[in-house]
C-alpha cells in the first residue's frame, strides 16, 4: 500500500515511539490479547511485542493487518501506515556508526532478551555477544570508513556489548552462531587481542545457552554468504553493511535466511569437534605473541 499523501510519514525515534504506543493502546481498547492479536493478523505474538516496545519497525501491511484486528478508523490506520512506512525507509538508510553505536547495542539486546532463539552467522568477524572488550574496543575505533567515533562513545558501546554478553544463559533466550575460522584469522589490532579472543570462544562452548559453530578452513563448503546476519525468532534479520543495518521483516526474506542458516549450520563442527581447531589457533597466536616484534 502507498501510504496517502495526506498523512506525514515517520521518521525518528519520536515517530517510532509513537507507533508502538498506538499500537499497543489499540489492541487494549480492543480488548485483544498479544497472542490472539498475532494469531488474527497473521504475525507471531513475539512480533506483536516487539512492535509495541519500539524495538521492531512492523511493515505497512503488518500495520494494516493489525488495524483491521483492532477495528480501528480508515484514517487512523492511513496514519498509522504512513509512519511505518516512513520509518522503515529510514531504517533501512540510516547510518548506524555515526549515530549512536551504543543505543543500537542497547536496542539489540532487548531484542535479543525479549525473544527465543537467536541464530546468528560472521564470516569475517567474532559475533558481538561473544567479543572481548579489546576486540570490541578495536572494531568500534576502526568503524566504518570516513567515521572515527568519539572515545566515550566507543567505550559505551564496549559497555552495552559486554552487557549482551554477561545475559546469555540467563534470559531464557538459546544463541545459535557460527562463525568461519577466516573471522579468526582477521587479526584484530593484535595478535595478543586474539589469542585472548579465541580463548574466550572456547570458553563459550560450555556456556549455557550457547550453541557455537566454527567452519574451519580445511572444511570444503557449497554456500556463500556476502555478509553476517542475525535471525530474531521467526520476526526479523538483521543485516549489517559498511554503513548502515537493514532490518528484514518479509516471509521471504525470513525463508531464505532460514535455509541459509541450516546450510551453515551443517557446515560447521560443534561442540567436541570444534574445540581443537579453537586451540590450534589460539596456539599459534599465542606464539605469534611471544615473537619479537621485528621477527613477525
Amino acid at each position: 500500500m502507498t501510504p496517502p499523501t495526506s498523512h506525514e510519514a515517520g521518521h525518528g525515534p519520536t515517530d517510532r515511539a509513537r507507533l508502538a504506543r498506538a499500537l499497543r493502546e489499540a489492541r487494549r481498547a480492543a480488548g485483544i490479547g498479544g497472542i490472539e492479536a498475532g494469531r488474527r493478523a497473521g504475525i507471531s505474538q513475539s512480533k506483536v511485542s516487539k512492535v509495541e516496545r519500539g524495538l521492531l519497525v512492523p511493515t505497512v501491511s503488518d500495520v494494516q493487518a493489525l488495524s483491521e484486528v483492532y477495528g480501528l478508523a480508515a484514517a487512523d490506520r492511513d496514519h498509522l501506515c504512513a509512519l511505518a512506512a516512513g520509518l522503515r525507509e529510514e531504517s533501512s538508510a540510516r547510518v548506524i556508526l555515526s549515530r549512536g553505536v551504543a543505543n543500537f547495542q542497547r536496542r539489540i539486546g532487548e531484542m535479543e532478551s525479549s525473544g527465543s532463539l537467536v541464530r546468528s552467522f560472521q564470516p569475517v568477524l567474532v559475533p558481538g555477544t561473544l567479543q572481548t572488550a579489546d576486540y570490541s574496543r578495536c572494531v568500534f575505533r576502526a568503524a566504518a570508513p570516513g567515521v572515527q567515533l568519539p572515545e566515550e562513545e566507543v567505550e559505551a558501546a564496549v559497555t552495552e556489548r559486554l552487557t549482551r554478553r554477561a545475559r546469555l544463559g540467563e534470559d531464557g533466550t538459546r544463541h545459535r552462531i557460527v562463525v568461519t575460522e577466516g573471522a579468526l584469522r582477521w587479526q584484530a589490532c593484535s595478535a595478543r587481542t586474539m589469542a585472548e579472543q579465541t580463548e574466550t570462544l572456547l570458553s563459550a562452548l560450555s556456556w549455557p545457552g550457547v550453541m557455537l559453530g566454527l567452519i574451519p578452513w580445511s572444511t570444503p563448503v557449497r554456500v556463500f554468504p556476502g555478509h553476517g546476519f542475525h535471525i530474531y525468532d521467526e520476526d526479523a534479520v538483521i543485516v549489517g553493511t559498511e554503513t548502515a543495518t537493514a532490518t528484514l521483516t518479509s516471509a521471504a526474506d525470513l525463508a531464505t535466511y532460514r535455509d541459509l542458516f541450516t546450510a551453515l549450520e551443517g557446515t560447521a563442527r560443534f561442540g567436541a569437534d570444534a574445540r581443537p581447531h579453537l586451540e590450534r589457533i589460539a596456539a599459534e597466536y599465542r606464539a605469534l605473541d611471544a615473537e619479537p616484534d621485528g621477527q613477525r
